[in-house]
């Protein structure tokens, strides 16, 4: 191999060419050359322009971390003093937690008796048995069971001859609107006991020829709401922090949550006071194809009727990829103040959802300006139902930010529901053995039970959902 240059860069006497790029002017032609063509020549502009844009980069990333910190200590963090509220850690016997009063009154939490569905279209019973709601070595569980355990299953279909299953302690007079007082249908202008809304709650017939049944799986739903009401100032809070540490439960079709709803429906009906879900989850497994027990989500309702539920705008959810929320325990919060409600797993950068009051709800809803009145068929304007009444404007909470309805006490529940029709499990997914819109649904859940029992541990422990403990705070000065 030549070490000779190629003959391209030689002159016809055989003399070198010399590269004009190899070298660069002496200093005496430099101190020659004007100080602009000297500082900007190409190969130093090269140099100069990564040092730039690192300095850029660099500054920029500081005023982010500033306005971020600005952001998060002035708006994004609560840091108003907390006075606790409620803490229960169930270290104590079921009367310490459920009371022994008329009613189950006395205790931190009330157990909810009904079996109507609860708005829902749920499958499973709420009671106040010892094999649904039980304490064990400082645990809360919440765990679901068949019904066919008490009273077999052909009774559960009516095989035998319609079966009528009254529920014992139902709580359809506690927790109904007005103790179940509703507007004559007659329309004599008074009030008259709703007698269908609480055989619903309270009954269910197995009847083989007219396909129905009794709910097949029997629950557990436990709140605060009697503490709440008393005016103790126990069991409900507003603006404050909630925290809950729990274990999800697994089972197919298992529906657990951890939510709040208003002590007074100060705005109307639901969802028109709001409704806050701290987490809810489902018991299928990871193959399940509309989030199984691999995620948690949380959400906001508010609406001016159900039909116009803004819970599509207010939720999300946080996901582990290979691990269901069922493997272990982890810590549930809720944090509330007059400008946003956060809601996240563990760590903050697990958040479930943020949500800022920065406009009033009716305008993040974005509802349409008429719709049609149920009773009478006519068309009407939409009215918002979050306005001060005496200004007529939009309420505003605390420094222009419009937290209605989220400015009321609201008490917590928890529960482990069972199926359903309101679309939690939606038609197509997962084998789903029932439709929503079918007029048999429960049925049809019923009948698939060979399919989805023996997802459910046989430990009613590991069915269940379990609580370590649960704390409410609320700002030490009310706002």
């Amino acid at each position: 191999m030549t070490s000779e240059p190629p003959a391209s860069v030689k002159t016809s006497d055989g003399s070198l060419v010399e590269k004009p790029w190899r070298e660069g002017p002496s200093a005496a032609e430099l101190a020659k050359t004007p100080f602009i063509k000297r500082v900007f020549t190409r190969k130093r502009i090269s140099r100069v322009i990564p040092h730039l844009l690192a300095l850029v980069g660099l500054g920029l990333g500081v005023l982010q971390c500033v306005l971020t910190y600005i952001d998060v200590s002035t708006e994004r963090m609560d840091r108003q003093p907390l006075c606790l509220v409620m803490e229960e850690d169930f270290s104590g016997g079921e009367d310490a937690v459920f009371g022994s009063g008329p009613g189950g009154s006395g205790g931190s939490f009330w157990r909810e008796v009904n079996m109507d569905g609860f708005g829902n279209g749920e499958f499973e019973m709420s009671t106040a048995s010892s094999k649904n709601s039980y304490i064990k070595d400082g645990i809360l569980y919440l765990a679901p069971t068949l019904t066919e355990d008490e009273i077999g299953r052909d009774n559960v279909f009516g095989n035998n001859g319609p079966y009528i299953y009254n529920i014992t302690g139902c709580t359809f007079n506690e927790t109904a609107a007005d103790g179940g007082l509703i507007d004559d249908p007659q329309g004599s202008g008074g009030k008259v006991f709703d007698y269908a809304g609480y055989y619903a709650a309270c009954s269910a017939t197995g009847n083989n020829t007219a396909g129905t049944v009794v709910n097949p799986v029997q629950s557990a739903r436990i709140s605060t709401l009697m503490n709440a009401q008393s005016g103790s100032g126990n069991g409900s809070t507003k603006y404050g922090r909630v925290e809950i540490r729990a274990k999800m439960p697994t089972g197919d079709w298992l529906w657990p949550a951890l939510w709040m709803l208003p002590v007074n429906n100060t705005y109307g009906p639901w969802p028109r006071s709001g409704e806050i879900d701290i987490v809810e989850s489902r018991g299928n497994g990871l193959a399940y194809t509309a989030r199984g027990a691999n995620y948690v989500q949380g959400a906001l309702n508010w609406g001016p009727s159900p039909q116009l539920n803004g819970v599509s705008k207010s939720y999300s959810w946080w996901s582990d990829k290979r691990v269901p929320f069922s493997k272990d325990f982890h810590t549930y919060a809720l944090e509330w103040t007059t400008s946003f409600i956060r809601i996240y797993v563990d760590t903050r950068l697990h958040t479930l959802l943020e949500y800022r009051f920065d406009e009033p709800f009716f305008e993040k809803g974005d509802f349409p300006e008429t719709i049609v009145n149920a009773s009478t068929g006519q068309v009407q304007a939409l009215q918002d139902p979050w306005v001060d009444p005496e200004t007529g404007s939009p309420k505003e909470s605390a420094k222009g930010r419009w937290a209605s309805p989220f400015d009321q006490d609201f008490y917590l529940i928890m529960n482990v529901a069972v199926g359903g029709v309101n679309g939690w499990f939606p038609d197509g997914q997962g084998n789903k053995p029932w439709f929503d819109g079918g007029a048999d649904a429960m049925r049809s859940f019923a009948e698939a039970q060979s399919e989805w029992y023996p997802t459910w541990p046989e430990n009613p422990d590991d069915r269940a959902m379990a609580i370590d403990y649960v704390k409410m705070w609320r700002h030490c000065d009310g706002n």
